[in-house]
């Protein structure tokens, strides 16, 4: 153990948890995992905007279609956010962010859980605010709809309190940057 560890064993292991925890999932890791035929074919995806046919990435990068249609499946599940989706809020709902508090290690399991309704659409564990540990998007039509949700996220065991913000207007949005890793 570390001698300048001021805040005892459990600081400690929890700081160690969190720093390979890191070494698990940076960016790093993931970018020296990437060929040069690999971000060849990430860029020709990005800059079409996953348009391109695999024929085409095929005859450009000069590969077996076998071959670009294996790499093509597994960049697209690893490294790239797609998706094509209609907007709930141009049909009458709205967003609603859950911030919760949760107890007892319960956080995933809670965030499982409210992953099969229907009208949730994205839950995440957090760090930053200590009274914030899961945060979770839901679309609902109406006041008690909302009202009837957040007395049954209260109700769950390991909840210790939960607190909701709506988005009015979005401001923009942007795709998070390719120049990164490419």
């Amino acid at each position: 153990m570390r001698k300048d560890m001021n805040k005892g064993i459990f600081g400690y292991f929890v700081q160690e948890y969190l720093f390979l925890r890191h070494l698990d999932r940076s960016p790093c890791v993931m970018y020296s995992q990437l060929s040069d035929m690999d971000r060849k074919m990430l860029r020709l995806l990005l800059d079409s905007e996953g348009s391109i046919a695999t024929h085409e990435i095929s005859k450009q990068l000069d590969m077996p279609i076998s071959t670009v249609q294996r790499r093509r499946k597994r960049l697209e599940e690893e490294y790239l956010i797609r998706h094509y989706s209609l907007d709930p809020m141009k049909f009458g709902y709205r967003r609603i962010d859950l911030l919760i508090y949760t107890e007892g290690g319960e956080t995933m399991t809670i965030g499982k859980e409210l992953l099969e309704r229907e009208d949730v659409t994205y839950a995440a564990r957090t760090i930053g605010e200590h009274t914030i540990d899961l945060r979770v998007e839901v679309f609902v039509k109406d006041n008690a709809i909302l009202l009837d949700l957040l007395e049954t996220v209260k109700a769950m065991k390991g909840v210790r309190d939960v607190i909701w913000t709506e988005v009015v207007e979005t401001i923009g949005r942007k795709n998070p940057p390719n120049h990164f890793v490419l």
